[in-house]
């Protein structure tokens, strides 16, 4: 599972280092590729193992709902395949990069079956927000 959130920076060509424990992750299930796409203004990277099991859910959507076929045609317009070098880095498109508006120092944070990659000044006011914002009832919901 993903999880922890990291801080790197990204490189003048649009690279970033995937954190060990994340890498790690991906050697046991043999991933040599992240599935990048956009999301809610910031970026979600998928082990492509992973992926297909997205695929085929999107494959299995109703065809005839608008909302469906909206969201179905966001996520996928948004894919990229991207590898990871042997330094453990993966170069993200100047497309996604736009999308998420990531700057120089950006957040690679843990969400269970993937992990998400923000701008971290981004990353850090929407964190605040949500502490603000916690509900102890969705714990409750959880450990019962």
């Amino acid at each position: 599972m993903f999880t922890g959130s990291f801080h790197h920076v990204m490189d003048n060509k649009g690279r970033v280092s995937i954190p060990p424990r994340y890498r790690e992750i991906l050697q046991e299930r043999k991933d040599r590729y992240l599935i990048l796409t956009n999301f809610d203004g910031y970026l979600l990277a998928f082990p492509q193992s992973e992926w297909v099991k997205i695929e085929a859910k999107l494959g299995e959507l109703a065809l005839f709902r608008k909302d469906l076929r909206a969201f179905q045609r966001f996520l996928i317009s948004g894919v990229e395949e991207c590898a990871l070098d042997r330094q453990g880095r993966i170069l993200i498109p100047q497309n996604l990069r736009n999308y998420a508006k990531l700057s120089r120092e950006v957040s690679l944070v843990g969400a269970v079956r993937c992990f998400e990659i923000w701008d971290r000044a981004t990353y850090e006011a929407h964190r605040k927000q949500l502490e603000e914002s916690i509900n102890e009832e969705v714990l409750h919901e959880l450990l019962i």
